[in-house]
């Protein structure tokens, strides 16, 4: 530690000075400065660099639980707590969510819909279980309201719609956007809240032409549709509380980005490596088969 200490300061002290400050010999400091790096060494160099370009690639957002999570999609071996170490070590730090919590009023579930998730947010299939919820996000101009529609296989957001104004016409644009993606008309669940947009007829109507199944969530229950929210912490997290937004266009083009640039490049990135493993295993059965 003493001779990583002057190693870090030789620049700015004379060595013989630090070394005797120190308590520790000169000729000790140099052999250990001219000594060979270890494998473990050099492996964590190249790590550290990749844990770099992560983190800048992620605007600094980027904890450790993540920055593992990114690293073993690439296939490093690297540990959790080895992950945490270095970046600790390099003075690299995510973004800590903040909770908060709010209420909104609510309008009254029709008497046919159900609660279809009942919290099981897990889906084997792409288009087979959706969700959606409404988000505020402040600028010097007025609040914008951002409305996906998040793909419970994997978490990419499918369809999404932004407004100064928080009604049906702005559900109905990111549902609409989301159904333009789907490449045929099989059945799929739609979970939401018992906000007014959700409640109202023509959205009602809107899933129903559509072969969509509206399913909300029970009054005072906010773990109900916890996948929307826990997407909205990270956008928050990630980028928005992180700004100012000055007008309405800046916000604008910045959630998009987040979205379309940030966000389901990385959702992809992680379901095709899962889709290349289940290739993988498949080839595997066959010919063991």
């Amino acid at each position: 530690m003493k001779y990583q200490t002057i190693q870090r300061c030789r620049g700015s002290y004379p060595v013989q000075l630090m070394c005797r400050y120190l308590k520790v010999s000169t000729s000790g400091f140099y052999g250990w400065a001219s000594r060979p790096k270890s494998p473990r060494q050099l492996d964590n160099e190249r790590l550290l660099g990749r844990i770099r370009e992560h983190h800048a690639s992620s605007d600094g957002v980027m904890g450790a639980p993540r920055m593992h999570e990114a690293l073993s999609e690439e296939g490093e071996t690297a540990s959790l707590n080895r992950v945490a170490r270095l970046m600790a070590k390099d003075e690299l730090r995510g973004i800590p969510q903040r909770r908060r919590w709010r209420h909104k009023p609510s309008g009254d579930r029709p008497a046919d819909v159900q609660n279809h998730l009942e919290r099981n947010f897990t889906a084997t299939e792409p288009n087979t279980k959706w969700v959606t919820d409404i988000t505020y996000i402040r600028t010097a101009e007025a609040w914008l309201y951002l409305c996906p529609v998040i793909d419970l296989y994997g978490g990419k957001v499918i369809g999404w719609s932004m407004s100064t104004v928080q009604d049906r016409h702005l559900v109905l644009r990111a549902v609409m956007m989301a159904c333009w993606q789907r490449e045929d008309r099989r059945p799929v669940i739609l979970h939401s809240d018992r906000g007014t947009q959700f409640t109202s007829g023509d959205y009602q109507r809107f899933l129903k032409d559509r072969n969509i199944t509206m399913s909300m969530s029970n009054v005072g229950h906010c773990g109900d549709n916890a996948a929307a929210e826990g997407f909205f912490g990270m956008l928050k997290r990630e980028r928005v509380n992180r700004r100012r937004y000055r007008t309405l266009a800046e916000a604008r083009a910045d959630v998009f980005d987040y979205i379309e640039r940030f966000h389901n490049p990385r959702i992809q990135r992680r379901l095709d490596a899962l889709n290349q493993g289940v290739s993988g295993l498949t080839q595997l059965s066959a010919k063991t088969g």
